[in-house]
């Protein structure tokens, strides 16, 4: 799995024209569209939720990333995954010792199951649930908002989860990633690379993608 993944967070487009900035992106050559769900409590944000999901789906054929930023996200799973998700990522900030539960979970509804960890969150503590997930997040800024700084050290965790992750699993970094964070990541190990202002607010989204890998 040698080439990278874009995957632009529609948390930075213009949610007043959604359709079409989801167009220019698969266009100028994403593979993934990124979905922030937050509920206001895991993190200090709300943003969408199932309804925009289904119809993001109806509009795009970009496989639909979808990150839940959210408690208890177990009892969103199948609504979400019915309303289209390709993937969905949960925190285990959210799920501790349920985590395994949960992956399993989203794998029954016949999609991938991502693992996502905040910045203060150490790699040994997910060790025994690497192997199970197909994708795991490791975010480089604190969730709940966009255009954040990239925390370096952050990144240091990235060979560690590598070492231990199946082959063709995804290692995904989401925060602060630009032409020049994104290479320290892909460096690091990372396959997979969620950008949203980079992208939504560059001048030409296709250059700004292709910068990335």
């Amino acid at each position: 799995m040698s080439k990278v993944i874009i995957s632009p967070s529609i948390l930075s487009a213009n949610f007043s024209n959604l359709e079409k900035d989801i167009i220019s992106v698969e266009k100028a050559g994403a593979e993934w569209l990124h979905i922030d769900v937050m509920d206001g409590h895991f993190v200090p944000n709300i943003t969408i939720g199932v309804p925009v999901v289904k119809s993001i789906r109806k509009i795009t054929n970009l496989l639909l990333d979808v990150h839940l930023m959210i408690e208890t996200p177990e009892k969103y799973i199948k609504p979400f995954a019915d309303a289209g998700a390709d993937i969905i990522t949960f925190h285990y900030e959210a799920t501790k010792e349920k985590t395994e539960e949960v992956i399993k979970l989203i794998k029954s509804c016949g999609i991938k199951a991502g693992l996502s960890i905040k910045p203060m969150t150490k790699p040994e503590e997910i060790e025994k649930y690497i192997p199970l997930a197909d994708l795991i997040l490791v975010m480089t800024v604190e969730p709940g908002f966009g255009g954040q700084k990239f925390m370096d050290e952050c990144a240091k965790k990235l060979p560690y989860i590598k070492s231990r992750q199946p082959e063709n699993s995804f290692l995904q970094v989401d925060g602060g990633i630009n032409d020049v964070t994104s290479k320290i990541c892909v460096s690091a190990g990372a396959n997979s690379l969620v950008a949203g202002n980079y992208i939504f607010k560059s001048e030409n989204v296709e250059s700004a993608i292709r910068s990335l890998r």
